[in-house]
């Protein structure tokens, strides 16, 4: 039998997760969703939606934000515009770049 691994997690951890969990909450409850209507569309068990309401940081980080989808919390959702101006953003950082990180090894001079 495998031994259970504890794992502690950053007090953000918890707290981003917590938020997670009351958004999702709240938005199903705007959208007159059950608990069991909204895990059959996720695919999910009832009991997986409760833990993933709760904050719980072992839910499956697939399962979590799927659900999240559903009752409309947008977590990554950049305009196209905005990728556009980020592309040239990061175009702009990578000409400022070294050509390469290490420096060229010194010739060695072996004429005597």
């Amino acid at each position: 039998m495998t031994k259970a691994i504890t794992r502690s997690y950053s007090r953000y951890t918890r707290q981003a997760l917590s938020l997670l969990g009351m958004l999702v909450r709240s938005g199903r409850i705007e959208r007159k969703m059950t608990a069991q209507e909204l895990a059959n569309r996720a695919g999910i068990s009832r009991d997986m939606l409760y833990r993933i309401e709760k904050g719980d940081p072992r839910c499956e980080l697939g399962a979590t934000l799927e659900v999240a989808a559903i009752v409309g919390v947008t977590l990554f959702e950049p305009e196209l515009s905005d990728l556009q101006t980020r592309s040239r953003e990061t175009a702009d950082k990578l000409v400022l770049l070294p050509k390469a990180v290490r420096k060229p090894a010194n010739e060695v001079q072996d004429d005597f």
